[in-house]
C-alpha cells in the first residue's frame, strides 16, 4: 500500500482552488501527512505592462494574492487537523511546482484541473498538463468545476475523504491512469 507524507497543494485563487485545498487536506488526513500550499507568482505575466506603469503596488497585491490564496489551504488543513507549511515561489509555474515537489522530496501533487487561465483545455488546464507531463512525483488533479458550494463553507465533500489509505490509493491509481501515467 502507498502512503504519502508530504502532500502539495499548488493554489492559484481561483474560484476552484478552494475545492482542491480541501481535497488535498482531507488526503492527507487519511494518510497522516504534511499538507505544503504552493502560490506560484508568474512575474512573466506582467513583462507586457507599459514601462510608465506604476510598479510601487503591484508587489503588494501579488503577495496579498498569494496570503489569499494560501489561507485557503490553512483554511482546509486546519478543518481536517493536518500540518500544514505555505510557500510563495516566483517563476513559471508548471517549472516551480515540479522543482518545488521534487526538491521537497513530496510524495503527491493535488492539483486542480483548471486555474486562472480562463482558455478550457479540452482535457486539462495548461498548467496541470505541463506538470503533470513533467513531473516524477505522482499528480492527482481534482476536477474543479461543478462544485456545489459545500467546500466554500470548510467541509469536506462526501467523495473527498477516502476512509482509508486503500480507498485513497485507488482514487489515486485511476487517475493516475486517466491523466496518461502509470
Amino acid at each position: 500500500m502507498v502512503l504519502y507524507d508530504r502532500i502539495i497543494v499548488p493554489i492559484d485563487g481561483s474560484a476552484g482552488s478552494e475545492r482542491v485545498a480541501v481535497h488535498a487536506a482531507a488526503l492527507a488526513a487519511v494518510h497522516d501527512a504534511e499538507l505544503h500550499g504552493v502560490y506560484v507568482v508568474n512575474a512573466g505575466s506582467f513583462a507586457g505592462l507599459p514601462m510608465e506603469s506604476s510598479w510601487e503596488g503591484l508587489d503588494d497585491m501579488l503577495r496579498a494574492d498569494a496570503e489569499s490564496a494560501l489561507d485557503k489551504v490553512e483554511r482546509a488543513a486546519e478543518a481536517q487537523g493536518v500540518p500544514a507549511e505555505t510557500h510563495v515561489l516566483e517563476g513559471t509555474p508548471s517549472r516551480e511546482i515540479v522543482e518545488f515537489a521534487e526538491r521537497g522530496e513530496c510524495d503527491l501533487i493535488v492539483m486542480g484541473t483548471h486555474g486562472r487561465g480562463g482558455i478550457d483545455r479540452l482535457l486539462l488546464g495548461s498548467v496541470a498538463e505541463k506538470v503533470v507531463r513533467a513531473s516524477t512525483v505522482p499528480v492527482l488533479t481534482v476536477r474543479i468545476e461543478g462544485g456545489d458550494g459545500d467546500e466554500a463553507a470548510g467541509e469536506v465533500p462526501d467523495d473527498a475523504a477516502p476512509e482509508s489509505p486503500a480507498e485513497a490509493d485507488a482514487a489515486a491509481d485511476s487517475t493516475a491512469t486517466a491523466d496518461g501515467g502509470e
